[in-house]
């Protein structure tokens, strides 16, 4: 990532335990009536976790913001896709973000968010590039010594 670009700041920033218990508590007390704000709230925090249960608890909220909410979609679309990228989905990440970047190109989080998903995609390309090569030279090492064996006999 460049470093005119440091605006995904919320992948690596967590809330403190105690400020993520007063939105959970906000949102377990409004029930089943609980307001699109805190809902909202409580999903931002959520998606900001290190834990991968309350970040796909906060995606879900957020969707459900997202499909219901069309005053509130905007507002939703960065952090479905630095859910999804936390989560290692980083084609819905790119989706979601990508919509944001249509909407605002100079949203400078979206911008950021763009280089971190990128960065991730080509890292984890290579890593299956290497794997698959990797295996492929196994599967010739072992083909090459069973045929030996079998031209012996």
């Amino acid at each position: 990532m460049t470093p005119s670009l440091p605006y995904a700041a919320d992948v690596e920033s967590p809330l403190k335990p105690d400020e993520l218990d007063v939105l959970r508590h906000q949102y377990e007390r409004e029930g089943e009536y609980v307001g699109l704000q805190t809902k909202f709230n409580y999903a931002w925090g959520l998606i900001k976790s290190n834990q991968r249960p309350e970040q796909q608890e906060g995606v879900r909220l957020l969707s459900e913001i997202f499909r219901s909410s069309s005053e509130r979609r905007r507002e939703c679309l960065y952090y479905l896709a630095l859910g999804n990228y936390k989560l290692g989905n980083y084609a819905e990440a790119r989706r979601y973000n990508d919509f944001l970047l249509d909407l605002e190109p100079a949203n400078l989080q979206a911008g950021s968010l763009k280089e971190l998903i990128d960065e991730k995609v080509a890292k984890e390309g290579l890593m299956g590039v290497a794997i698959v090569g990797g295996l492929a030279v196994a599967a010739g090492v072992v083909g090459s010594m069973l045929f030996r064996g079998v031209r012996r006999r």
